[in-house]
């Protein structure tokens, strides 16, 4: 089996990287913004070469050597097991400003590596860079390539110098890869600094993502895949989500974007609590985007460990979903601890059986029994003349499920029946934690 070329992106911040990642991967993936370090995290995406095939595109944080912010170290560390993973490495470099003593410390830090580096010189668009140019020969990484990222300029050139360092293109289907048919997209979700990318940590064993204490320190959405008793799952550990108001002017505008992007393309959603505080509004409102998605979700409370009196602590949390979240009480709840591990084990096992509710197809005779069955017991309140009568129920669509019920009634009942006939469908279905839909289709004669 071959592996997929890949392509690490390094350089000081604010030189143009997660423009060029952009670029390359024909996507918004990574934020772009006028502040420098906005990029934290590794972000990964795919890049179709020239000839044919795919390699792995991956944007790291900007690389400071210094010590003048506490992130330093984490962000150098995310680099480095980037840097170490590739077949080649871009040091991205601005050709507005020319060189400065930060690239020789990042080019001596690559040389002492051992990796292909391909120097590029960004904002080639810009009045005098071709001029600056020349003096990038300077770093000893041969030729620099001058490319403009924001305009898509010398990017053949650079594909050309990057073919010269990557493997030949391979392309395989999934059958060839030995994937399973499906790979269950996961969203952890969250207001910040409740522990997400502690448990994406701890799920995947390996520290993938930059954790700090210090909230916001996700601003982007990172993907990690792991493989769990012949299921893969692909976790995108997203930038914290707040309410739409709540948020400062720059980045972190953005990565709530981004966030809400990502959870609406996963098929389940993780979302995390801190076990301490309880459910808050906020948690409600994070959980509501995921619900009105349509997106499987499980409640996880995490930080366990640092709870005493446990059986209160379930109480309120309880009483916190009656009195705040009532949708919360159709999804399963995993009380955990990301930083010990401890309960860890039991989310695997919930998100299939999310994952399987999510993407269920109930036959149409097991579903009218189940229907008729409920309609009996108790129809709706007549609302006219006729006496209420169902005449069939089918699935139309899944991921989640969509449900259309086939009656004589001239107006749709009250929601509390509609409520009724969910729940019916939930038990006799085992569609825990999903949010499917019933739809009242009325006949007038």
């Amino acid at each position: 089996m071959s592996v997929q070329p890949i392509v690490v992106i390094v350089g000081r911040p604010n030189v143009g990287k997660s423009t060029l990642f952009n670029r390359l991967t024909r996507s918004r993936r990574a934020l772009v913004h006028d502040l420098p370090g906005v990029t934290r995290d590794r972000i990964i995406g795919e890049a179709e070469r020239p000839g044919g095939g795919q390699v792995t595109v991956v944007d790291t944080g900007g690389l400071l050597l210094g010590d003048e912010d506490r992130f330093v170290p984490m962000i150098r560390s995310q680099a480095e097991v980037a840097i170490k993973g590739g077949d080649v490495v871009l040091l991205i470099l601005d050709g507005e400003h020319g060189l400065i003593p930060e690239d020789r410390e990042i080019a001596e830090y690559l040389r002492a590596l051992g990796v292909p580096v391909v120097p590029v010189v960004n904002k080639a668009d810009r009045k005098g860079v071709d001029l600056q140019a020349q003096e990038f020969f300077r770093l000893g990484l041969g030729e620099p390539i001058a490319v403009s990222a924001e305009h898509g300029t010398g990017l053949v050139e650079l594909w050309d110098e990057l073919d010269l360092h990557l493997p030949e293109a391979e392309i395989f289907d999934d059958e060839d890869l030995g994937l399973p048919e499906d790979e269950i997209h996961v969203a952890v979700i969250g207001r910040p600094n409740v522990g997400k990318s502690s448990l994406v940590n701890r799920l995947v064993g390996d520290a993938r993502v930059l954790v700090s204490e210090v909230p916001g320190t996700t601003r982007d959405a990172v993907d990690v895949i792991c493989e769990v008793d012949d299921a893969r799952f692909r976790f995108v550990d997203t930038a914290g989500i707040r309410r739409k108001g709540r948020t400062d002017k720059g980045p972190e505008v953005l990565s709530v974007v981004v966030a809400r992007r990502h959870l609406e393309r996963a098929q389940i959603c993780l979302l995390l609590v801190d076990a301490v505080e309880g459910i808050t509004r906020q948690d409600g409102h994070v959980a509501g985007y995921a619900w009105d998605a349509g997106r499987g979700l499980v409640l996880v409370v995490n930080k366990w460990d640092l709870v005493t009196d446990r059986e209160k602590a379930r109480e309120e949390i309880s009483d916190q979903i009656d009195q705040q979240l009532k949708f919360l009480r159709q999804t399963p709840q995993v009380f955990l601890s990301a930083l010990t591990g401890k309960g860890v084990h039991r989310l695997f096992p919930t998100m299939r059986r999310v994952h399987r509710a999510h993407g269920a197809k109930i036959s149409t005779s097991d579903l009218n029994r189940v229907v008729k069955d409920a309609f009996s017991r108790n129809p709706p309140p007549s609302l006219g003349k006729r006496e209420p009568k169902i005449y069939y129920c089918t699935q139309v669509h899944s991921r989640p499920p969509h449900f259309v019920l086939f009656t004589n009634l001239d107006k749709k009942p009250h929601f509390s029946w509609t409520r009724y006939m969910e729940n019916i469908l939930r038990e006799a279905f085992s569609l825990e934690g999903v949010p499917f839909r019933v739809m009242i289709r009325g006949r007038k004669s």
